[in-house]
């Protein structure tokens, strides 16, 4: 998805010989997502990346459906997920389907040293509402602030470091490719001109570390929502340079650039990624509408075929009473949702919002983990009647 970068050293021509300075060979490695048929990365390492000592039973992190109750507007408070001290161990699904699973956390810590962490089911939306660090990757690090997407293709081994332990995170996980939306893009990959960021918005990895050290090196990968414990003879971190373009990235919310016309646009003008079966929206500080009858407030709508959750991150939202940093709410598809009640005559003449926030847009119906109950406004569904 991101356009082509290359860090540290590589070979003239792919697939052929290149030496370290001792005159053996570097392993060449392809890194890609959907076999040989799309974005590709090519890896230079030390060491073969195929050297396990040993590995454990896996762990079963299938989320459970703790209710059968999808048809009713719901709101959780994410801010109610309780810190954990150490990333895994933080990250807590309270939504999921077949195509994605969305989660809270508020790690305290990363996974400690000589621990690394891959996905191998799943590209990694990592949204940064609260915290400052660095994630560690074989391609190089992303350091991250307020208001980052930091984007992990499946497959990536990385490593997350914070700098404090207080850190709010809301991780989408995609069974299909996550990627920027085809409308935004020329036939060969250009992000176009009307798309609400380009290319210079792209945060790619910097600080290749390339660590030539033996031991035992834990690496915990996620494969058919098992989770297994596999220790390799070296460090992975081991790469003297890669190319190509599939690689971890960073954009930030506060460089999309809002659409906005004379009367109320539809959620797609604020589409920051598709996946499969599902959209990631960003809603961002923008001026509103300005024909002179123009109603900014969002009409009632009905999701027939999508479920529609927004991440309250910063700011006033006018459409909505009662909202908090870390709150979600869930509109499920069937039933309509709207402005609560004053909202629309209230935002008549408005001139601008402040809004931050996230939107997830699923095409399947989303179930709830017992931790998004144990998180939820039971009163939420109320909230329309005056």
């Amino acid at each position: 998805m991101p356009h082509y970068f290359s860090l540290g050293k590589i070979p003239q021509k792919r697939h052929t010989q290149f030496r370290k300075p001792d005159g053996s060979l570097y392993a060449e490695q392809l890194f890609s997502t959907e076999g040989f048929s799309t974005e590709y990365c090519l890896l230079y390492h030390l060491h073969p990346p195929t050297t396990v000592i040993r590995s454990e039973e896996p762990i079963d992190l299938t989320p459970k459906a703790a209710t059968d109750n999808l048809l009713r507007n719901r709101s959780f408070m994410g801010f109610k997920t309780k810190p954990a001290a150490e990333y895994l161990e933080s990250r807590k699904i309270f939504l999921f389907n077949n195509d994605c699973q969305l989660s809270f956390a508020a790690p305290q810590a990363g996974l400690g040293e000589d621990i690394f962490y891959k996905n191998a089911d799943a590209d990694e939306v990592i949204f940064v509402h609260e915290g400052t660090g660095r994630v560690r990757t074989q391609y190089g690090q992303l350091p991250f602030r307020y208001g980052d997407y930091i984007v992990l293709p499946r497959g990536t081994i990385y490593a997350i470091e914070f700098d404090t332990a207080d850190n709010r995170l809301f991780i989408v996980e995609g069974f299909g490719p996550v990627r920027f939306p085809r409308r935004y893009l020329t036939n060969t990959g250009q992000l176009m001109e009307h798309a609400p960021y380009c290319e210079r918005d792209i945060r790619t990895p910097q600080d290749l570390e390339t660590i030539d050290r033996k031991g035992e090196f834990l690496i915990n990968v996620k494969r058919q929502n098992l989770l297994y414990k596999i220790w390799y003879d070296h460090h992975p971190f081991d790469v003297a340079g890669w190319d190509g373009c599939d690689y971890p990235f960073i954009i930030s919310i506060h460089d999309f650039e809002p659409i906005t016309g004379r009367v109320h646009l539809p959620p797609p003008i604020h589409q920051q990624f598709e996946g499969h079966n599902f959209v990631i929206c960003s809603f961002v500080p923008r001026l509103y509408d300005y024909h002179p009858l123009s109603i900014p407030a969002p009409y009632n709508h009905s999701n027939i075929d999508s479920d529609e959750l927004i991440y309250y991150v910063d700011g006033d939202f006018m459409s909505r009473k009662h909202v908090e940093r870390g709150m979600v709410t869930l509109h499920p598809a069937g039933i309509p949702h709207g402005p609560h009640p004053g909202a629309v005559e209230k935002s008549i003449g408005a001139t601008e919002t402040k809004e931050l926030a996230v939107m997830v847009d699923t095409f399947h119906p989303l179930k709830m983990t017992q931790h998004a109950l144990e998180v939820e406004d039971s009163q939420y569904m109320h909230s329309w009647i005056e």
